[in-house]
């Protein structure tokens, strides 16, 4: 019995890959209408009720968690309970951007540079340090675009610090790259570690559009230097599970500046939204791979099978039944209301070469583009 700390599409999508490995779930979450509502048994309660967490604890085997904002404190609590995985001490890291930052920097992963931000006079003393453009961030909570503001002259410093202002935030370098990639990794209980194929990343309006797998035109040598700094980061929390951390590939240019091709932007220690893919794309899905790892089974291979993109369906819902005719493509829906920004699912689009996934690609952006 696998208990889950959040109960959104990433808890649904664990539970329907560990369903045929025999395995159970019981998921935590303050909203009744969760996507997981009908697929288990569910607590509803806030995050800090620990009676609830007490009845929710009771006949697990491990737990995990499906989003990085659950509240340390009750990873901790859990923890001290049953098994928790992946380490709290990883959800601890990748919830404070500060912090992040200087956890890569400790394990010679290069980022951005970066200076913290705590009042008006340490903003104008960051922006002389990393100079501008740049951009100012919350350090806690911001997803998809958002608690996040993009200075490029002096006059947009006051506009920020009061949208931002009056909470802790870091001040990041703004650096040219040429795209976004992205590394999942899995790392067993018994130490190994498998990597996926490098993923392209395309946002519109700071939410994740579509993942391409692999990454087209992917120098061998950057996948290697990805898995290093994955490696790193799993190796250093006794990390158990999927692991997806964001880079920022460089160009040239900018490379000479920065001394790297591939910068770390974030980490999520969980299933992520550019591995999707996977479930119809790769050998083993990252979901199946994560809750194989917690509860000590053995990883499955990373590959993938041929080639794969992902769409995600923000706002709205297109016609399901025009992109279930296409070939290869298949529609995973949340179970979520609309609303502008949401998540409501994602297609995977599968093909023999890069030229075939290219044309089915183009056919299933015009039909989501357009709803």
């Amino acid at each position: 019995m696998i208990g889950i700390l959040g109960g959104g599409q990433l808890g649904r999508m664990l539970a329907l890959a560990g369903y045929p490995l025999g395995l159970r779930f019981r998921f935590f979450d303050p909203s009744a209408d969760a996507p997981v509502r009908y697929l288990a048994e569910q607590v509803v309660a806030p995050y800090d009720d620990h009676l609830a967490l007490d009845q929710f604890s009771h006949g697990l085997t491990v737990a995990t968690y499906e989003f990085e904002n659950v509240p340390v404190t009750t990873a901790r609590a859990l923890e001290r309970r049953i098994p928790v995985f992946p380490p709290p001490q990883a959800l601890e890291a990748a919830q404070d951007r500060l912090q992040e930052k200087r956890f890569f920097a400790s394990l010679n992963i290069p980022t951005v540079p970066f200076a913290p931000v705590d009042d008006r006079e340490s903003l104008e003393a960051a922006v002389v340090r990393i100079g501008l453009p740049a951009v100012l961030k919350t350090r806690r909570l911001g997803y998809d675009g958002k608690g996040q503001v993009i200075l490029r002259t002096h006059t947009d410093v006051d506009p920020a610090w009061h949208a931002l202002g009056g909470q802790p935030l870091i001040l990041e370098k703004f650096i040219a790259f040429d795209r976004e990639l992205s590394v999942l990794a899995v790392r067993g209980q018994d130490g190994g570690i498998a990597c996926y194929p490098l993923v392209e990343n395309v946002h519109r309006n700071g939410i994740l559009h579509r993942s391409i797998a692999p990454a087209p035109g992917l120098a061998a040598e950057t996948q290697m230097l990805a898995e290093t700094y994955a490696r790193r980061v799993l190796e250093a929390l006794d990390y158990i599970g999927v692991l997806a951390i964001e880079l920022f590939e460089i160009d040239e240019t900018n490379a000479r500046t920065t001394g790297a091709r591939l910068l770390a932007n974030e980490m999520a220690p969980r299933v992520h939204n550019s591995g999707h893919w996977t479930i119809e794309g790769a050998v083993t899905s990252q979901f199946e791979n994560h809750v194989r790892a917690i509860v000590g089974l053995p990883t499955g291979a990373t590959s993938a099978r041929g080639y794969a993109a992902m769409v995600n369906l923000i706002g709205s819902l297109p016609d399901v039944t025009m992109l279930l005719a296409l070939p290869d493509v298949h529609v995973h829906l949340y179970d979520k209301a609309p609303r502008p920004g949401r998540k409501l699912g994602h297609v995977t689009i599968c093909a023999g070469d890069v030229t075939q996934l290219a044309d089915r690609l183009a056919v299933v952006e015009r039909y989501v583009l357009a709803c």
